[in-house]
């Protein structure tokens, strides 16, 4: 069976990105188009990889939504999507602050509720700033988050560790990549 999503990464251009060299590709940022192929393999890949135990999915709503939706689809979870914008008319809406690799800023989270157990499931770890902050959230939610799974860890800039250090959570991942900052390469490391 190929591993398209290596692949993606192995021949991804790459961009300084804030702090942060990062890659440019179709799995994170559809370009070229996401090919069903690429998400089917990553959704199983992250699903192989997952216990979901729990009784909701939560993602972001950038670059984590599409893998997320379809992860949801798989398994039959519900799904609550953090965003960047507010519109809660509930009045029970969390919002958080955020500074990860891509942007600083808040985090507006519907649909967990107290009690919930929650996956967080993301396409990227890299410094761990947006998973910090959704982990917060479900925290602040009064919930329970039962495991992180991601699709691509870039291990270099800490985020896995800075997770495990502030909340005693073992982020799982599918691949982790290393950007070589003098020649912009890819290495998927595995």
């Amino acid at each position: 069976m190929p591993m398209l999503l290596e692949d993606v990464y192995a021949g991804a251009p790459t961009v300084k990105s804030g702090r942060h060299i990062t890659t440019v590709n179709e799995f994170t940022d559809q370009s070229p188009a996401l090919r069903p192929e690429v998400l089917a393999e990553a959704t199983r890949r992250l699903i192989e990889l997952g216990d979901f135990e729990a009784g909701k999915i939560l993602v972001e709503e950038d670059k984590g939504a599409i893998l997320g939706s379809a992860v949801s689809l798989a398994v039959g979870l519900p799904l609550a999507v953090a965003r960047w914008y507010t519109y809660d008319l509930s009045g029970h809406g969390i919002s958080v602050p955020v500074d990860s690799e891509y942007f600083t800023g808040t985090l507006y989270i519907n649909g967990v509720e107290p009690g919930d157990r929650v996956t967080i499931v993301d396409d990227t770890i890299s410094t761990g700033g947006t998973l910090i902050a959704l982990i917060e959230a479900v925290r602040k939610a009064g919930a329970r988050v039962e495991e992180v799974l991601v699709a691509v860890e870039k291990p270099e800039n800490g985020g896995r560790e800075r997770i495990a250090e502030c909340f005693g959570i073992a982020v799982r991942s599918v691949i982790r990549i290393a950007v070589d900052p003098g020649t912009g390469r890819v290495n998927v490391l595995g």
